[in-house]
């Protein structure tokens, strides 16, 4: 598999709008769990707990203006300007002569729950002919993000999104990397995105994998090229997804990393860094020890960036490959060496991915 090279990122979380913000928090916490802040400021409806991740003091409005923002969702918000500060951050400049060639691809769990329950509530509570506001009705629409994205920033490339809860991100850089490899597109922005809202909130606190974190809200985009000669921030060696149900699941995630290392050609000693999406980060954890028997003996430096940013689904991992290519120079931790990526979903379903910074 011939290596992609990432030319640029941004990240959204709780920490702040840059990836540099979230990293300065993972090294500043060795390890704790962030509690979180009020979120009642954002959120009206009841909520499992006051706490969240979220980011309480973002504005649309204010990193793009008042026009074409106004029926924008969160998640959507979130996207366009990540898409935005990571083509910044790649020093890529988007014209007639390029904007064919570069695309998106955005992973998420359902696209913005928030938007399409309360498009659906609007339903059953108006009086018959059930007359919502049509202008609502995009937002409902999982490309949502991924088209306003696009349209925002005039790219005119492949446009998609894919689902896939903890798995998304992988999802759309095996996507990004197909479309790439084959000339459809020379430049792609992979990330994925997850909005706060009191349905998050709710389905993070109940779903089977509820964890000690409190939901999360975030985006990470990446600028990937297949520029082998390019002087990229970082490159993606291998991605490989899996699936063990009835209890497999934790060996099936051992199998992925090992076709992850065999992909990349690649020893379990040049793994200088294990990033998991796990939320419950006190006693066992399984993805952790199911990397580390794919690894043998070897015990690379690891980190859970959900005790930082929250259970932010399916933004989780991407904001994880985010803070691990902020990291050197933010606390102690290698500054270099392959970036081991693992998530987990509540179905089975498992990934993982090689990332060399």
């Amino acid at each position: 598999m011939t290596p992609l090279t990432i030319n640029g990122l941004a990240a959204l979380s709780a920490a702040g709008d840059r990836p540099e913000a979230l990293a300065r928090r993972v090294a500043a916490l060795a390890g704790e769990r962030h509690p979180g802040v009020p979120v009642g400021g954002i959120v009206t409806e009841p909520l499992p707990r006051a706490e969240g991740h979220a980011l309480t003091d973002f504005d649309v409005r204010a990193r793009l203006g008042r026009r074409g923002t106004s029926f924008y969702d969160r998640a959507t918000a979130l996207a366009v300007v990540a898409c935005g500060d990571a083509l910044a951050d790649s020093g890529l400049t988007v014209d007639d002569t390029n904007r064919a060639r570069v695309g998106v691809v955005l992973g998420t769990t359902v696209g913005s729950l928030k938007s399409t329950s309360d498009y659906t509530r609007e339903t059953l509570v108006q009086d018959k002919p059930y007359l919502v506001n049509p202008m609502l009705f995009p937002n409902t629409v999982m490309n949502c993000a991924a088209g306003q994205a696009a349209i925002r920033h005039g790219l005119k490339g492949i446009n998609a999104t894919v689902t896939g809860g903890p798995l998304a991100f992988f999802n759309a850089l095996r996507y990004a990397g197909n479309a790439i490899r084959r000339g459809y597109v020379d430049t792609m922005l992979v990330g994925a995105v997850e909005e706060f809202s009191a349905h998050r909130a709710w389905a993070s606190a109940l779903s089977p994998a509820g964890g000690e974190v409190a939901a999360g809200e975030g985006a990470a985009v990446f600028v990937i090229g297949s520029d082998a000669g390019s002087a990229g921030r970082a490159a993606v060696c291998a991605v490989a997804t899996g699936y063990g149900p009835d209890g497999t699941a934790e060996q099936a995630l051992t199998d992925c990393v090992a076709r992850a290392l065999h992909v990349a050609g690649a020893a379990p000693t040049d793994v200088t860094l294990l990033v998991t999406s796990e939320t419950t980060i006190s006693g066992r954890r399984p993805q952790r020890a199911a990397a580390l028997r794919a690894l043998g003996g070897h015990r690379p430096a690891d980190l859970v960036v959900s005790r930082a940013a929250g259970d932010c689904g399916a933004a989780t991992p991407a904001l994880a490959l985010a803070v691990a290519l902020r990291l050197p120079g933010h606390g102690d931790w290698p500054p270099s060496g392959l970036v081991l990526l693992t998530a987990q979903g509540t179905d089975g379903g498992v990934g993982a991915a090689l990332v060399r910074r």
